[in-house]
C-alpha cells in the first residue's frame, strides 16, 4: 500500500475509534430535503483533534500530495472527511498560488452535497486564497450564475469573513445583486449571511448595507432580509421590516 493509502487508512480508523452514538443519532436533522449528507457521528472536536494530530505526521510532504489527500477525502462524502480535508488544505494557505483556485473550484463543484461542506469549504481554503488573491472576487461572481446551488452558497459563504471585516465591499454588493432573484433557499440564506457580516464591520459599512437592503428589499426574500438586519439597531430594523 502506498504513502496515501496507509495515510487515509488511518485517519478513517481514527474516526471509527471515535464514533459518538448520540452524536451518530442527531447529525440527520441538521440537513434540508435535497441534502446528502453522509456521518461517522464523530463529534466536531473531536474531528479537528484528529485533523491537527494527522496534519503533524504528513506536514512535511508538498503541497501537491496534500491536496491529492484531500481529494481523496472529498470523494468519500462523508462530513467528518471532508472536515479534515478543509484543515489540511487551509493549513497549507501561505503556499497557495493562483493555479489552486481551479482546485478549490472542483472540490466545490464535484464533491459538496450539503450547506455544512459547502461552508467548511468556503470559510477556510477559499477565503484565505480570495484574501490572498482578490482578482478571484471575479471567478465569484461567476459562482453566483452557477446552476449548481452550492457554488451560488459558496459566493456569497466565502465574502463572509472578509465582510465582517470590511473587506471587498464594492465585491460582496455585486455578488448580491447577483444572488437577490436566486429562489433557493441554501443561497438566500448564504446571501443574508453575507450582508449581515458586511454590515457589522463598522457603523459606516452598516449604514451602507441598511441603504442596499432598502433599495432592494422589494426583490429581496424575506429570509434574505431577516438575516441581512439581524444585528442592526431595532429602528433600522423596524424600517426595513415596513
Amino acid at each position: 500500500m502506498n504513502d496515501i493509502g496507509i495515510i487515509l487508512k488511518q485517519v478513517r480508523q481514527a474516526l471509527v475509534n471515535s464514533i459518538d452514538a448520540k452524536s451518530s443519532a442527531s447529525s440527520s436533522r441538521f440537513y434540508k430535503v435535497g441534502e446528502v449528507a453522509k456521518g461517522y457521528g464523530v463529534k466536531m472536536a473531536e474531528v479537528h483533534k484528529i485533523a491537527k494530530v494527522t496534519l503533524r505526521q504528513i506536514k512535511g510532504y508538498p503541497k501537491s500530495i496534500i491536496f491529492e489527500l484531500c481529494e481523496e477525502l472529498w470523494k468519500s462524502g462523508y462530513l467528518e472527511e471532508v472536515a479534515i480535508a478543509c484543515k489540511w488544505s487551509e493549513s497549507y494557505f501561505k503556499e497557495f498560488k493562483p493555479a489552486d483556485f481551479a482546485i478549490f473550484e472542483r472540490w466545490l463543484s464535484n464533491y459538496v452535497t450539503s450547506w455544512a461542506d459547502c461552508d467548511m469549504l468556503c470559510r477556510q481554503p477559499v477565503v484565505l486564497f480570495v484574501v490572498m488573491y482578490p482578482d478571484y472576487i471575479a471567478n465569484l461572481k461567476e459562482w453566483a450564475k452557477s446552476p449548481n446551488r452550492w457554488m451560488r452558497r459558496g459566493a456569497a459563504v466565502t465574502m463572509t469573513i472578509p465582510a465582517h471585516k470590511g473587506l471587498f465591499l464594492n465585491g460582496v454588493f455585486e455578488i448580491a445583486d447577483i444572488l437577490l432573484p436566486d429562489k433557493d433557499e441554501m443561497v438566500q440564506k448564504g446571501l443574508g449571511w453575507m450582508l449581515k457580516e458586511a454590515s457589522e464591520a463598522s457603523e459606516i459599512h452598516r449604514k451602507v448595507v441598511f441603504d442596499y437592503v432598502m433599495r432592494n428589499k422589494s426583490a429581496m426574500s424575506h429570509m434574505a432580509l431577516r438575516y441581512a438586519i439581524d444585528k442592526m439597531p431595532t429602528d433600522m430594523k423596524a424600517e426595513a421590516m415596513e
